[in-house]
């Protein structure tokens, strides 16, 4: 565990690779987010759990997907890029770019599942912005408490 200030690295960090580190915390944020949203969806639109789990697990492989395709697209652009870093300005345009292309994606795949409209579906993934928005944060907060700072964070000794 981590102490109080929370930038100590637990000991768990000598038995992980930062490879090994990066792929489990992949794995556990979206395990945790598809228990969480598949049953929120079924309440939300009144559809099974077994359906809004199976569409839960479809959003999040798209959404894994979409990161990767993403991510090389704009990394191609910013290495052509004559200023080098990442001002706030970039990141933000990363993260509009980002998340706007994941809900250009998600809205016909969430009318179509749910058999909803689109402009629900819209809402519902304004709603899934939102949630992501606060459980990305608090996910990551609890992981590096478990299983310590990766080293790019921790405090030299």
């Amino acid at each position: 565990m981590l102490g109080l200030t929370g930038s100590e690295p637990c000991h768990s960090d000598i038995f992980m690779t930062p490879k090994a580190r990066r792929v489990l915390q992949a794995i556990l944020y979206e395990v945790f987010a598809i228990a969480f949203v598949g049953p929120v969806l079924s309440v939300a639109f009144d559809k099974p759990p077994a359906s809004t789990i199976g569409l839960a697990f479809v959003l999040s492989s798209i959404a894994l997907g979409w990161n990767y395709v993403f991510n090389t697209i704009f990394e191609r652009w910013e290495s052509r890029q004559s200023v080098r870093g990442r001002s706030l300005v970039r990141r933000l345009a990363h993260g509009i770019g980002f998340e706007g292309g994941l809900v250009v994606i998600l809205i016909p795949v969430m009318a179509l599942w749910l058999d909803i409209s689109p402009l629900n579906a819209f809402l519902a993934n304004l709603g899934l912005l939102a949630f992501f928005f606060v459980y990305a944060i608090a996910f990551t907060w609890t992981f590096d408490r478990v299983f310590g700072l990766p080293e790019s964070a921790a405090k030299a000794s």
